[in-house]
This record gives C-alpha cells, structure tokens and sequence, in this order.
C-alpha cells in the first residue's frame, strides 16, 4: 500500500472519529463540517476532498463502524472454530467480541442503535444493509448448530440471530449508561447464562 493511501486511510478514520464524538454529543443536524474538521485537526476542504457531504461521511462511517463490528463477531467464531469449540461457544464468544466491541466504540453504538429506528434518513438504506451483513454473521453460527444438532431445529433462524445482536448492543448501552461499575467479564456472564438457558436456574 502507498504512502498516499496510508495517509487517506489515517485521515479518514479521524474524520469518523471527530464525526462520531460530536454527532453523539449534538445530534446530526446540529453538527457542522466545521466542527468536524476542527476536532479531527484537518481543514474544511479536507473533509470535501475525502467526502462529498457531511450525509456521506455519515453514510461512509456506519459502513465503516458495522464493518468492524462484522469482522470482530467472525474473527470470534473462526478462533472457536479454530480451536475445536462448539457452534454454541461460537456464540458466546462473539457475544463477547461484541461486548468488547461496544466498549472501544461507546459513541458509534450510541448513534448505530439511534439510528436504526429514523425512517426518514438519507443513509437508512445503508443502515439495513450493513445491519444485515452484522447479524448474518450470527445466522450462519445458527444454522450450523441447528444442522449439528446442538440447538433445536424449532428455532427461528433470522429472529434469533437480531435477537442475540440487539441483547448484546442493548445491554452493554445499559451496562455503560447505568451500571458502569460492573467488569466486561460480569455482562458477558450474565448473557452467556441466557444463551445457554441457564436463567431458569434448571
């Protein structure tokens, strides 16, 4: 990779993280493409150069946070995979990643799960599809149990799979929000209990 590239990747990720904090803090229609340059330390025709608006910068940085997010639940099941673990440790191993996930990026997750309930947005249509490409990730890891025998085949595929995806951004926004003095470790816990179906206390 050049160093040209190098530099564009470097600015663009200040960009999304000047972006990010901001819309967080005020809101999408309050937030200036001078605030943003300001805050990541660029010039305003910086952020044209790299952006055509401040709606696509949005767009390019839920691409850009989902993405992540995506590639951190598959890395979490290709090492279960790796090491001989069952689909439902692949799962418990990406509700983990996800945690872990949420806990670098408190402000995207604020503005992903805000997000995802506008319906009149520019983006929306990006949102779905990035939305999907997360939570087929999950999908897959269920299928597979289901075809090995380790979860019922009575389950809902696609509704299981968003159901695991939002009890995890939900309740780490409640963790982070509400009861910061607990560990990863504590949260991750109590989900797993529920994955495995241990609430009832059977």
């Amino acid at each position: 990779m050049d160093s040209t590239s190098t530099r564009r990747r470097a600015t663009r990720a200040k960009l999304y993280e000047a972006a990010v904090t901001l819309i967080a803090e005020q809101g999408f229609s309050a937030t200036t493409v001078d605030e943003i340059a300001e805050r990541a330390g660029v010039a305003k025709g910086t952020v044209y150069y790299n952006f055509k608006s401040k709606t696509e910068l949005f767009e390019e940085l839920l691409r850009f946070g989902v993405g992540l997010l995506t590639a951190s639940l598959q890395s979490a099941a290709d090492e279960t995979a790796e090491h001989d673990g069952t689909k439902v440790e692949a799962l418990d191993a990406m509700i983990r990643a996800g945690l872990v996930f949420i806990d670098r990026y408190p402000a995207f997750t604020q503005l992903y799960v805000a997000e995802l309930w506008r319906t009149n947005r520019a983006w929306q249509s990006t949102l779905l599809v990035v939305r999907q490409q997360a939570v087929a990730v999950v999908e897959t890891v269920l299928r597979e149990a289901v075809e090995g025998g380790e979860l019922s085949a009575e389950i809902d595929i696609p509704l299981t799979a968003a159901a695991l995806v939002g009890m995890v951004l939900v309740a780490a926004l409640d963790w982070q929000s509400f009861q910061p003095e607990r560990s990863l470790d504590e949260v991750h816990a109590a989900l797993s209990r529920l994955l495995h179906g241990r609430v009832s206390g059977r």
